[in-house]
């Protein structure tokens, strides 16, 4: 399943940084001033005043791998919901494989599990092999839970049994950012010494914003 992202609020726009900014001599917005929105808000980034950013903020509800949302975690967000593996046994077993593993070839023949078959050189993908791999950790995950509810007690044995879901299993995620929280958040993820998959999650994220007009002089600012 690929990773989605979904722009799901925005507080805010241009104008609402810019009166924040003007705060400190007259938040009186007159037609005159709206025209030096663009130059002033260039101006506030360019030269590192970066407060007044802050006031605004963009929404977005994420599907996405576990590599990808530790990520996402080392940022400096306004706050984080996600769905969690130790409050309820995950029913939906949604994980994800990168493209670029379908590509690359078996070169020699792989047991996964020594007595059953193996995935044969030339002929499988490591795509194929993380594929049924990640199913086979998804079904050991709720036998586990099984065993170890009758032993452990149903809250232990969610946390425990959560040690089957590998880095590729996908959690959704509720996430917002204050504006200068998400500038520093594009120019590390968007980077191309960045993950693939969080370079593709920033890539939607920044299209989904730009497309809603609100935050256009802005993103001009950081140079998008």
């Amino acid at each position: 399943m690929n990773n989605t992202v979904e722009l799901i609020g925005v507080y805010g726009d241009d104008e609402l940084i810019a009166c924040s900014a003007w705060t400190s001599t007259s938040r009186e917005l007159t037609d005159e001033k709206k025209i030096r929105i663009p130059e002033l808000l260039n101006k506030l980034w360019k030269h590192g005043h970066e407060t007044p950013f802050e006031k605004g903020v963009v929404h977005f509800l994420i599907n996405k791998d576990i590599a990808s949302h530790i990520q996402i975690l080392k940022h400096r967000m306004s706050s984080e919901n996600a769905e969690s593996a130790r409050y309820k046994e995950i029913k939906e077993d949604k994980y994800y494989i990168p493209k670029d593993l379908y590509e690359v070839w078996l070169t020699e023949d792989l047991y996964i599990f020594e007595d059953e078959k193996p995935f044969t050189k030339g002929n499988q993908s490591w795509g194929h092999v993380l594929e049924e791999f990640s199913v086979e950790t998804n079904r050991l995950y709720h036998l586990s839970i099984k065993d170890l509810e009758n032993q452990l007690g149903r809250k232990r044995a969610k946390e425990t049994a959560r040690y089957f879901k590998m880095y590729n299993s996908q959690i959704q995620s509720d996430l917002s950012f204050n504006m200068r929280s998400f500038a520093n958040f594009l120019k590390l993820r968007m980077s191309e010494h960045a993950q693939v998959e969080i370079q593709e999650i920033a890539i939607k994220m920044l299209d989904l914003v730009r497309q809603t007009g609100k935050f256009e002089h802005t993103l001009k600012a950081w140079g998008y």
